[in-house]
């Protein structure tokens, strides 16, 4: 029986990935039962942090479970129904965060303007890259093969773009809420195990993503021999 070997490859990513999973649910559950003194909803709270840095940045809902993101290409911040209302430290921090990618924006951070210019064909690609290398096994079509590579190269690229992006919203998230004078440095290191966890999960992407290049390689190499 034959035993394709590259498969190992795959279990660091998936060990990882299962990890980060598991510590980003455990983490934003532990903080989302801490309220903080403050007390104001994390919309709110949002809000204020961006007058303060004089981003005009719509805030809106959106449906989903930690689905907050910032969508650069409208200027809309959207917080889950879980954050939205809450005062959880858990909610603080994650809403901060996409605030932070609202002020990349703003300033022009280059990480993320290549990433967003990236994002159409990271989806199409997405959906070719697999079909593109295994039609081109299939057939014995060496430029299906290297199209297929190719194609999930970018992908593996922007996972790696979008690790600084992440890590700097974080890091400009802790700027604010600790510049703001409304919490407290125990609820800020709430929100910095909540902001270091959801990191993981993004680094935990990339490593799956370029060991699954890897492996794609491997799989054209030996099938040229």
């Amino acid at each position: 029986m034959y035993f394709d070997y590259t498969y190992l490859l795959m279990l660091p990513g998936l060990i990882l990935g299962l990890w980060a999973q598991w510590k980003v649910k455990k983490t934003f559950e532990e903080y989302g039962r801490v309220r903080t003194r403050r007390g104001e909803p994390a919309c709110d709270m949002v809000r204020e942090l961006l007058e303060k840095e004089n981003a005009d940045v719509a805030v809106e809902e959106t449906g989903g479970v930690l689905t907050d993101h910032y969508d650069p290409r409208v200027n809309i911040l959207r917080l889950s129904q879980g954050v939205y209302r809450s005062d959880s430290v858990s909610a603080v921090g994650i809403a901060a965060h996409e605030a932070g990618h609202a002020l990349q924006k703003k300033e022009g951070y280059k990480p993320l303007s290549l990433r967003t210019v990236i994002v159409p064909a990271v989806n199409v690609g997405s959906y070719l890259a697999w079909p593109l290398f295994i039609g081109g096994l299939a057939f014995s079509f060496e430029p299906l093969v290297t199209a297929g590579i190719a194609v999930y190269s970018l992908l593996v690229l922007f996972s790696l773009i979008t690790l600084p992006v992440e890590f700097d919203a974080s890091r400009r998230a802790k700027r604010m809420l600790a510049d703001s004078g409304y919490f407290e440095e125990e609820e800020l290191g709430g929100v910095s195990k909540v902001l270091s966890a959801a990191a993981m999960t993004y680094v935990a992407s990339f490593v799956s993503a370029f060991l699954t290049l890897v492996r794609l390689l491997l799989i054209a190499q030996r099938r040229r021999r």
